[in-house]
């Protein structure tokens, strides 16, 4: 066995995750020179080369960045056999990373977290909310709540649930515009977009009898967070697309009214993404298994 020393691998991973070696030595609290040999002598074990190194930052190479994969695997892995010899075996321990769109979160998401941290008090979660995309494997996130197609081969994908976009917008905006009939109609119309996938999502699909119409839409205002967009809605300033899992406390109390009840919209399915199959904590496993139980009830 060539690594003797896991220390060398907590060097390696904090060094990938902050860029250098003087920042990876404070987080670990050892000295810059110490990590510099630390790592020096990890090279000289494996007899590849880990980082490329300049004057500013440490860039990892194709070979570094396979073993601090496999790093955070073990860590892993190391801190669930911990867990299962020192506390109660049915017990679920430790961080859970969890990422996940600003509206689903707001809506739906806070009440079952909290309810599943009172199950499992040896948990603390740490919630990291927004709609911009997030590089899960890099940013060390142990499941993702996500809308769309899986594009990342590197992760595995468990559908959440398939929730069609509902076309709606509140009574007030309603009284003042009459409302659309046909998508083309939405033309005539201040349609509130967001950023979908990174990319503003401004052209609109329906169908009816299987035949698509596309719509590009406009309007005066557009966000990079979907939860205000239904802010927006619900104060009477234009028409909104959005995840009937999102909108339904607010289609349930008429604060928003569906429009276009004739029309079908695409499917946008929502998925937990994990970055690896090769090994689930079962902590991770028990909160995916647990939001699976909740949004089949919601369906």
């Amino acid at each position: 066995m060539k690594i003797e020393n896991i220390t060398d691998l907590h060097v390696l991973v904090q060094t990938a995750r902050l860029g250098t070696l003087t920042a990876a030595a404070l987080a670990l609290g050892m000295t810059p020179a110490a990590a510099s040999a630390t790592l020096k002598r990890l090279e000289t074990q494996l007899g590849v080369r880990l980082f490329e190194r300049s004057t500013r930052v440490m860039r990892i190479t194709a070979q570094g960045q396979v073993l601090v994969d496999y790093a955070k695997r073990a860590f892993d892995l190391l801190a669930e056999g911990e867990s299962q010899v020192s506390a109660d075996r049915a017990a679920l321990v430790g961080t859970l990373r969890v990422a996940a769109s600003s509206d689903l979160t707001r809506t739906t998401l806070l009440p079952w977290l909290d309810e599943f941290l009172k199950m499992h008090q040896g948990l603390q979660l740490a919630l990291t909310v927004g709609d911009k995309p997030l590089d899960i494997v890099r940013d060390e996130v142990d499941v993702a709540l996500r809308y769309g197609a899986l594009v990342d081969s590197r992760l595995v994908a468990r559908v959440m649930a398939i929730p069609q976009p509902v076309l709606c917008a509140s009574p007030d905006y309603l009284r003042r515009h009459p409302a659309p009939q046909t998508p083309r109609d939405l033309l005539q119309h201040n349609c509130l977009t967001f950023e979908r996938g990174g990319r503003r999502h401004r052209v609109w699909r329906f169908a009816q009898n299987g035949q698509w119409t596309e719509v590009r839409v406009n309007g005066d205002r557009s966000v990079d967070d979907a939860s205000l967009v239904r802010e927006w809605a619900l104060s009477g300033v234009g028409i909104v697309l959005k995840s009937a899992l999102d909108l339904r406390h607010d289609l349930a109390s008429g604060m928003l009214l569906p429009l276009l009840p004739d029309w079908e919209t695409e499917p946008y399915p929502l998925h937990a993404l994990l970055p690896s199959g090769r090994f689930v904590p079962s902590r991770v496993r028990a909160l995916v298994d647990f939001l699976v139980l909740k949004f089949e009830a919601l369906a």
